[in-house]
């Protein structure tokens, strides 16, 4: 059998560096994924075995006041759920997000993306970390959108092939030099509305090692808004205390 030669070899070998280089780039992050990550308590997530919280929206606009409560237990995945129907009438839920496609019509449908909106809102620093799919732009200072002064404009892209419940979404986070989200805008990647929402991130407050931020107010496709949180709990690994939000 003849063997190649040498000029074949060494074009291979390039071939399959370039690969490989392309490829190491392709999975390169900026550093500021794990920074802002770290800064909202990525290192002790794991101390973390349950949070409580209400997520409630204002938009007197379109006179839609709505909230929705929700125990997260991330180490089991299992979500409890309450909130409203449709027609008002009061829903209770409880599943684990791991057996969703077995889970009834309104679990699946309706309560697991309202899940997934809610805790993107919670903890959306760590889901940059976690959804290595989005493409992370660090770029420089930029005007904050509402209020005075300047901040790191981090831009966070979901691919529009990549599913799930943000396809195509883009979030767009302003870092002021403490490491904190100071402001974001959101750009839905869809033709649900509102598509576009700019808002604060305020009302900080520890949840035992993590940071969140409990309070958002700006606009939603121009229209006045307030996203916010309140009952905020948790509880430690070996506790079955709940311990409020500080």
């Amino acid at each position: 059998m003849k063997q190649p030669g040498r000029s074949t070899t060494i074009l291979f070998l390039i071939f399959v560096l370039l690969i490989l280089a392309a490829t190491s780039q392709a999975q390169t992050r900026p550093p500021i994924v794990e920074q802002l990550a770290k800064a909202y308590g990525l290192d002790s997530f794991g101390q973390i075995d349950a949070i409580r919280y209400t997520f409630n929206i204002a938009l007197p606009a379109l006179n839609l006041n709505l909230s929705r409560s929700w125990v997260w237990e991330p180490k089991t995945g299992k979500v409890s759920y309450e909130g409203k129907d449709k027609d008002g009438k009061p829903v209770k839920a409880t599943y684990v997000r791991s057996e969703i496609n077995s889970s009834p019509a309104n679990v699946k449908d309706e309560i697991e993306p309202a899940f997934v909106n809610d805790n993107y809102w919670l903890v959306f620093p760590l889901h940059v970390y976690w959804d290595t799919s989005a493409v992370v732009t660090d770029k420089p200072m930029q005007k904050l959108p509402l209020g005075k002064g300047s901040a790191k404009l981090v831009s966070v892209k979901y691919p529009p092939e990549v599913g799930g419940y943000t396809p195509g979404d883009t979030w767009d986070l302003y870092v002021g030099s403490d490491g904190r989200v100071k402001e974001f805008i959101y750009h839905r990647g869809g033709p649900k509305k509102p598509s576009n929402v700019t808002t604060t991130w305020a009302g900080y407050k520890k949840v035992g090692p993590l940071l969140i931020s409990t309070d958002h107010r700006g606009t939603a496709d121009g229209k006045p808004c307030r996203i916010f949180f309140s009952n905020v709990s948790f509880k430690l690994s070996g506790s079955d205390t709940w311990t409020d939000a500080q």
